[in-house]
């Protein structure tokens, strides 16, 4: 029952983040990369996993990952290792939820963290749709 009554609350504030979520467009993310100081040699790279993991949405959830982790918003966060549902924590020490949300800020602060950890490799979409294909053209961004 208590196990019912978690899941019940955390659907709860999910639905009720995912109010505030948008999808971007290529280029406000381009932006929005920018704006937070991610170097522009990667902005290809990180458009291309939005696109990749998320189809640019911020209130994606992914609930069918083969160990029973979710992943959350526009980068596909990982709550296993990365951010806790429903609290503060993990190696990004965030709410997964608040990365479901517009204010993208807290999923690029986290996204740069896991890059610098294990790379873009991190990312399925980066493997299968990036790494070593064209990238989204970004030019008039």
């Amino acid at each position: 029952m208590r196990t019912v009554c978690i899941f019940m609350l955390i659907t709860a504030v999910i639905a009720l983040k995912t109010a505030e979520a948008k999808i971007f467009k290529k280029c406000d993310l381009v932006h929005q990369l920018k704006k937070h100081g991610v170097p522009k040699d990667e902005w290809s790279d990180w458009v291309c996993i939005a696109k990749g993991e998320s189809s640019y949405n911020t209130k994606a959830i992914n609930t069918h990952n083969p160990d029973g982790s979710y992943d959350y918003g526009i980068f596909q966060i990982n709550n296993r290792y990365w951010c806790k549902t429903g609290s503060k924590g993990h190696e990004c020490n965030i709410k997964c939820e608040d990365l479901l949300n517009d204010d993208i800020s807290e999923d690029i602060r986290c996204a740069q963290l896991i890059k610098k950890m294990q790379g873009f490799k991190a990312w399925v979409a980066w493997n299968k749709k990036c790494n070593g294909k064209p990238k989204p053209d970004i030019s008039k961004c």
